[in-house]
């Protein structure tokens, strides 16, 4: 029986970083199936990360779920699974790094009183937009209790714009004083937020490229500016389509989206939202065999030495 697995090589390492707010869906697998096959076609090693800082929304049981979910799509990780919870303390050492460079504050604000600041202005908020931070507490020294802490982003006459390609969205850019403004790297309740612990954790763990759902693009430039703070390698990004519900909004768990049924049925689906063809004989084969075809074809239309030029993106 051939299998899908290459030839390791400490080149290319890449991830899946779910969080264990419930099971997978169609969706999750997509990008699952993608980061997988992106990391054995270029012979690399591909891990699973649980995200579990967001412990509020955490469920008991669901991390276990998840990694049983991928283990029948024939998706197992080169090495055990890192849990994010056992990392605090490298975030705390980014954030002491960030301090000494005076580049974080502390913030008061509300998320209440950040949407009063621009409502009197007469702004209105774009559907699943954020309010950009208006730069209220940016004066603010670190320390105060019960207090939000923020990374600079551009000053009024500096406005921070960041450039980036992307594999398969091309040329991408962002103005994040505008669109976002200095963002919460920890909460005012104690928890990290998402930007500080996945780039810590990416740079930790070596990740050279990162492989996930469209819908987190625009999390990138923020991550690529902490990475420049912080003197931290920038991966290689590529963001795969999105899987839609009826009402053509992307799946998700708290929409209550149904978990996926593991097994070469959903590998099959999920390939075909990533626009592998492989020929339809193929599907009546043993998973690992249609998983092999399915690395052959990912290698011959997505193995790149560095970022695809953002003229000519590869089409899914």
């Amino acid at each position: 029986m051939t299998t899908a697995v290459t030839r390791p090589t400490t080149l290319y390492r890449g991830r899946f970083a779910p969080s264990p707010t419930g099971p997978l869906h169609a969706g999750s697998l997509v990008a699952a199936l993608a980061s997988w096959l992106d990391a054995k076609a270029h012979g690399g090693q591909w891990w699973v990360r649980i995200e579990d800082i967001d412990t509020p929304r955490c469920i008991p049981g669901a991390a276990e779920m998840i990694l049983s979910q991928l283990a029948g799509c024939g998706l197992l990780p080169d090495e055990a699974p890192v849990v994010q919870s056992t990392r605090l303390p490298l975030y705390a050492q980014a954030l002491e790094r960030l301090r000494l460079q005076q580049a974080v504050y502390a913030c008061a604000c509300s998320r209440r009183a950040i949407e009063q600041h621009w409502t009197a202005l007469g702004m209105s908020k774009a559907r699943h937009a954020e309010w950009p931070y208006p730069g209220t507490c940016r004066d603010a020294k670190l320390g105060s209790h019960g207090r939000a802490c923020r990374l600079r982003c551009g000053t009024t006459t500096a406005p921070l714009h960041i450039e980036w390609t992307d594999r398969r969205l091309g040329a991408q850019t962002q103005n994040i004083s505008d669109t976002i403004g200095d963002f919460v790297l920890k909460r005012a309740d104690g928890l990290w937020a998402y930007q500080m612990a996945v780039v810590t954790d990416d740079a930790a763990q070596g990740i050279t490229h990162v492989v996930r759902g469209e819908d987190l693009a625009d999390n990138t430039p923020r991550q690529i500016h902490l990475q420049r703070q912080l003197g931290l390698p920038t991966p290689i990004y590529l963001h795969t389509p999105l899987v839609l519900d009826a009402r053509g909004e992307k799946l998700s768990k708290s929409a209550d989206a149904a978990p996926f049924v593991a097994g070469r049925d959903a590998v099959i689906s999920a390939l075909q939202v990533l626009g592998c063809a492989l020929p339809t004989a193929r599907f009546s084969e043993p998973l690992n065999d249609t998983l092999a075809g399915a690395v052959n074809f990912w290698r011959d239309r997505h193995v790149i030495s560095k970022p695809v030029a953002s003229s000519n993106p590869p089409n899914f």
